[in-house]
């Protein structure tokens, strides 16, 4: 019985779940996924925004969640993930990141990697940079972007750690928060995790917006 149990626990695994990614995998799980969609191109559907909030969340004291989690170890894992997985991207990007982009067929990995080069001209590398941690797909393709780009490597350090501590801490605190200051707020788990993804989005809608309205007043004006 247990040992059916156990083969049939990573079929269970929803990799788009983060109370299943953090039941089955805890603060390694974070670590992981983290890595995955800042670091490796494939990793763009990833729910690095809920995720982390969503352990922020589960490391509160009698949270009835599915997993009770460590807030340090969280914290560890989260900061470890984002930093090298954006490192790794970054060199990825230095050794062929234009090459295997123009293999990809995935037309939102291509959408990205346009909205990550247009970050990287319209507000610098540093503030891009920062920025691209909060937009989900293009904290994915900017660090492989910004090493075809050849944005240096000690600028883009610097700045992809200020980012990354920003971004993993910021959002499991508040998850932590919330979950102390409400009582029982675990319960309503699924549309807190809702609500964290359509915030997350809304940087990638305006940035849409934006450059349909672009698109069309530079039509208009011919």
């Amino acid at each position: 019985m247990a040992l059916s149990a156990l083969a049939l626990s990573p079929q269970a695994v929803n990799l788009l779940d983060a109370g299943s990614l953090l039941s089955a995998f805890g603060a390694l799980g974070i670590a992981v996924v983290l890595f995955a969609e800042t670091g490796l191109l494939v990793g763009f559907f990833l729910p690095g925004d809920s995720l982390l909030f969503t352990a922020g969340l589960l490391c509160v004291p009698g949270a009835h969640g599915p997993v009770h989690l460590s807030l340090p170890q969280v914290l560890t894992a989260a900061v470890l993930g984002a930093l090298l997985g954006a490192q790794t991207g970054y060199w990825i990007g230095r050794r062929g990141g234009k090459a295997l982009l123009a293999r990809s067929r995935s037309r939102k990995l291509h959408e990205g990697a346009a909205r990550a080069e247009e970050l990287l001209n319209r507000y610098g590398h540093a503030k891009a940079i920062v920025l691209a941690r909060f937009i989900p797909i293009v904290r994915t393709v900017l660090n492989p972007m910004a090493g075809a780009l050849n944005v240096p490597a000690r600028l883009f350090a610097i700045w992809q750690m200020a980012g990354g501590i920003v971004w993993t801490v910021g959002l499991v605190l508040a998850g932590y928060a919330l979950g102390s200051s409400v009582p029982n707020v675990d319960r309503y788990l699924l549309p807190l995790v809702a609500l964290v993804v359509l915030v997350s989005l809304t940087p990638l809608a305006v940035e849409v917006i934006r450059s349909r309205s672009r698109h069309t007043s530079n039509g208009g004006s011919r």
